[in-house]
């Protein structure tokens, strides 16, 4: 739990700074009685998680990932080897030379962008080189780079339910974008001709799906022949795709887009991918965009500017990562500790009389209280046994970016469950605690 914790105080602190300012005379005043208009936008609220994560805190007086503390709203793995399935334990130290206090180089240090080279060609058959391949600070920072650079004339497509940062980033990115229904009658998993409709579109619209594959909140997998049918329609003039994959390795088998490539450099295809899930290593802050050496010429032309390149030490982490030896063990480990997670909490919640809409990857549940239940007051009840969940409202990709609390959205009654962080040995009491919440409030909705 201690990053966790580490986090949840920074974005506390943070959130402290917001709520007072000084004013000339060094005395500390609310924001509202502050006399000097801020030079910076207004529409940046926090994305959703942190919200929760701050209602947390106001109603259970410590913060989400203190001892006694059920983070079921986060979504980080164990950083921790997982020995029961064979799991390689991670790097502890790192050499740092004289060279690597130089200003780093804007695309990735050669070594790093050979070893992810060396893992998608070897892993996946793919065929591409270290100019395909652009380092960032995290997977975040690629992705949102990525929209900040799409010309006018590309519209994003994107599911009504998806990662919550993703609203965040198109919003103040300016992106155009429409969203494609997720819903119960499609198994929120639309298909992937959906993305693509071109009805009632001009015809100098470019087209460019953005898609969680395995899918974060719903653990909705493409692969195999779906996901080759994906590609090949991304890589059809006047397309293209943004896939975030993260949650590659949860999977059975690993999935990556990257296989059914026919022409990278002649298309618009980004794979974006990260040591923070499968690699268990979140704070090193690594990750990478795969995509044409075109595209990826003018993501390093910016970090020349803009970025400045990426940690030497950290990249360093990152290779030892993923030498082969190490990486196909982590691989084996991380798909059968995650399915073995996913199987059982499903089972626990479909017993209890959850509706699980779960997909076959990823490490989180998404499920469906009954009628006249919501996950908000769920929540609420969940924060006072120290546990939390994540509303679907904050995966809703048509909710207002303000925040509007007049929103009623359509998900209401859906949440996400994460057994990403949780221990082995803390699933008994994660499901007594959840079970006893659940059935008290299921009890008290009957009564209303």
């Amino acid at each position: 739990m201690n990053a966790l914790r580490g986090q949840t105080h920074l974005f506390a602190a943070s959130r402290r700074g917001m709520a007072a300012q000084k004013d000339v005379s060094g005395d500390t005043k609310g924001v509202e009685s502050c006399q000097v208009e801020s030079f910076l936008s207004d529409n940046c609220p926090p994305m959703g998680i942190y919200e929760t994560l701050y209602a947390f805190r106001d109603s259970f007086g410590s913060f989400m990932g203190t001892e006694g503390t059920h983070p079921w709203s986060q979504g980080f793995p164990l950083t921790t080897p997982l020995e029961k399935f064979g799991g390689p334990s991670l790097p502890e130290s790192i050499d740092v030379t004289w060279e690597d206090r130089f200003y780093p180089k804007a695309w990735g240090h050669p070594e790093l962008r050979a070893a992810i080279v060396e893992y998608y060609n070897s892993q996946y058959s793919s065929k591409i080189t270290p100019e395909n391949v652009m380092v960032f600070a995290g997977g975040r920072p690629g992705i949102y780079t990525v929209m900040a650079f799409l010309k006018e004339h590309v519209q994003v497509r994107i599911g009504n339910i998806e990662w919550p940062a993703y609203l965040d980033i198109m919003e103040q990115t300016n992106t155009n974008f429409e969203v494609v229904p997720f819903t119960k009658e499609n198994g929120f998993h639309p298909n992937n001709a959906t993305y693509f409709d071109r009805a009632g579109l001009n015809p100098d619209t470019r087209l460019m799906p953005v898609i969680s594959n395995p899918q974060n909140p719903s653990g909705q997998t493409r692969s195999g022949e779906e996901l080759r049918e994906l590609i090949q329609m991304a890589e059809q003039p006047g397309n293209g795709i943004l896939l975030d994959e993260a949650y590659e390795m949860f999977h059975s088998p690993s999935v990556s887009a990257i296989e059914y490539v026919q022409d990278l450099d002649n298309s618009n295809v980004f794979i974006a991918a990260a040591c923070t899930k499968g690699l268990q290593s979140p704070g090193i802050r690594i990750g990478w965009i795969v995509a044409s050496k075109k595209n990826i010429e003018t993501m390093a032309n910016y970090s020349s500017f803009g970025m400045g390149g990426v940690s030497h030490p950290s990249q360093h982490y990152a290779v030892k990562l993923l030498e082969p030896s190490r990486v196909k063990k982590a691989r084996k480990a991380v798909e059968q500790h995650y399915n073995w997670q996913r199987e059982r909490y499903g089972k626990a919640f479909e017993d209890m009389g959850l509706g699980v809409h779960t997909g076959n990857g990823g490490f989180y549940h998404w499920l469906e209280l009954p009628e006249g239940m919501t996950s908000a007051e769920l929540n609420k009840r969940l924060f006072k046994r120290g546990a939390a969940i994540l509303c679907a409202s904050e995966c809703d990709m048509s909710r207002p970016h303000s925040k509007d609390p007049n929103y009623v959205t359509p998900y209401s009654r859906f949440f996400r469950f994460s057994f990403g962080p949780l221990l082995p040995e803390t699933f008994e009491s994660d499901i007594q605690i959840f079970s006893e919440v659940f059935e008290e409030y299921r009890l008290d909705a009957r009564d209303c």
